[in-house]
């Protein structure tokens, strides 16, 4: 356990620049977003609603595959690997993408609305998490490298996802709390998606392994 929590402070330690380059990076393509919508007399939380919905998915997908590699390097028990898997993504990951922007909007006092995308549309979820299980399986032998990759994937996608649940769901009129916007994404990211990619799977394993 010491070790998992030694471990878990020092990839949190590594991966919180890239998550901060990630949400600004987010952001700055939310902002250029907005401007186009305005000029089209279009509100940006329509098209952040369809984009949301292709980038939540893709989250699923990367999440899984780093989820499930990691448990897999330690211990090689197909079942476990796979529920392991599929509860880092959508239960531990669907907090980054749903619950925290939820919360964050209405800590900056908005209305928000709570959608679980698992519940309302399971067969956009369900095909991207079951692939990324798949990858996570066959790509984690003797390497480093996919863990790697699939945790830089999530980072990036889980930023879009997290920004864009926020726009859509409440929070339209982001651009004059863009500060608090900024810290609550960074949170909604890196704590979840490093508990996700390395806590989570690590704590599951056998004792020893």
């Amino acid at each position: 356990m010491r070790e998992h929590l030694h471990h878990l402070r020092e990839e949190l330690g590594e991966h919180l620049p890239y998550t901060i380059f990630s949400v600004a990076v987010g952001l700055g393509i939310l902002g250029m977003l907005t401007f186009v919508a305005e000029l089209l007399g279009a509100k940006m939380a329509e098209p952040a609603h369809g984009l949301f919905h292709v980038f939540h998915p893709l989250h699923m997908l990367f999440s899984a595959a780093a989820t499930t590699a990691m448990f897999w390097r330690h211990e090689r028990k197909v079942i476990k690997a796979v529920v392991i898997g599929f509860l880092g993504a959508v239960g531990v990951c669907g907090m980054s993408d749903i619950l925290i922007p939820y919360i964050s909007g209405w800590l900056l006092g908005v209305e928000m609305e709570l959608h679980i995308c698992i519940i309302k549309h399971p067969m956009v979820i369900l095909p991207f998490t079951a692939m990324g299980i798949f990858l996570g399986l066959v790509a984690s032998t003797g390497t480093h490298k996919s863990t790697i990759f699939s945790h830089a994937g999530h980072v990036l996608v889980s930023s879009m996802a997290s920004i864009l649940y926020l726009v859509s769901y409440g929070l339209s009129e982001w651009m004059h709390v863009i500060g608090l916007v900024f810290i609550y994404m960074v949170l909604a990211v890196i704590i979840p998606c490093c508990t996700s990619d390395i806590a989570f799977p690590l704590l599951l394993t056998e004792k020893g392994e």
